[in-house]
């Protein structure tokens, strides 16, 4: 008998696991997501990336502001789901929830655990300049993605990726792996393996103040940085008064003050080594290369930034 499975998930991850599933023919009785959100001033309502594509499939969708009510619970239990998958929900699963008999929750985390444990692992696992992260399918449990594996693999992480870059290798990744999971679960072959909590750290949520370059740091750190944070929120400095999102750059061997203009190619020294800027995004203008900028722009090599 096939899997009967609710899915819930939210942002432009989850899309291909989903996809990945219902080609599978997959018996998927409702898809929960966040509730839509206004968007700036127009305050147009934006639904998320899940529960738009859910509608394009047809699929029931939910869209609870709060899990932890009994109507929730009720609702889970009439439904009468074998698995539930959750994939960067943004919603913690009541512990009444877990505890329902005959019915198993899997989350599919974009780390290798436990690593990386918590909301941003990919931004993390980039701004700590790892060599490799990965995918993990796992059992929920109360305690923060600390339940045990049933898969992982692993993509390597090369310098020059960004989020976006990652997130997709990792979300195709994940799709991979889910129809894996869901065969070993129905052939009642499902090894789940603890975590070693002594290995365990924490992706702890992105604050935008973190966005910040910080000049006084290496160049090797500054580049994580803006890579982790592209496209959101975005790494940023001031200059001319107006802040400047830093796209796409590129670590050079230079030396100098933390901060400073070295050259006519907008590289800024850093702690170690320097940053020289290709991509950049002025506020309130598209994106151009520096080489664009600096025609409208005039720097002075020894100008220094606020650090």
């Amino acid at each position: 008998m096939a899997l009967k499975i609710i899915f819930m998930g939210t942002p432009e991850f989850a899309v291909p696991i989903l996809k990945s599933i219902y080609n599978s023919n997959y018996e998927i009785l409702e898809v929960y997501t966040r509730p839509a959100t206004k968007k700036n001033r127009g305050q147009k309502i934006q639904l998320s990336q899940i529960h738009e594509y859910a509608k394009k499939l047809n699929l029931k969708v939910r869209c609870p502001i709060s899990l932890d009510t009994n109507e929730e619970l009720d609702h889970i239990k009439k439904l009468k789901p074998d698995l539930v998958i959750v994939v960067a929900y943004g919603k913690i699963l009541p512990k009444n929830f877990l505890n329902l008999e005959n019915v198993l929750f899997i989350n599919v985390h974009a780390s290798l655990l436990p690593k990386w444990r918590g909301a941003a692992p990919i931004q993390r696992s980039l701004m700590n300049l790892d060599n490799e992260t990965g995918v993990s399918i796992m059992k929920i449990v109360p305690k923060l993605d600390a339940g045990p594996v049933l898969i992982q693999s692993k993509i390597k992480i090369s310098n020059d990726i960004n989020y976006q870059e990652l997130s997709i290798k990792m979300s195709n990744l994940g799709a991979k792996l889910i129809l894996d999971s869901l065969k070993l679960i129905e052939e009642n072959k499902a090894d789940f393996i603890e975590q070693n909590e002594a290995e365990a750290t924490y992706a702890k949520k992105i604050d935008k103040l973190e966005a910040k370059i910080n000049w006084r740091q290496s160049a090797s750190k500054v580049i994580a940085k803006i890579n982790a944070f592209h496209p959101n929120p975005g790494s940023w400095f001031s200059l001319f008064n107006k802040r400047i999102k830093i796209i796409r750059a590129k670590e050079v061997f230079i030396q100098g003050e933390p901060g400073t203009i070295l050259d006519k190619k907008l590289t800024i020294a850093c702690l170690n080594n320097a940053v020289q800027i290709l991509e950049l995004k002025k506020e309130g203008k598209q994106i151009m290369t520096a080489e664009q900028f600096l025609r409208g722009n005039k720097i002075k090599i020894g100008q220094q930034i606020n650090v």
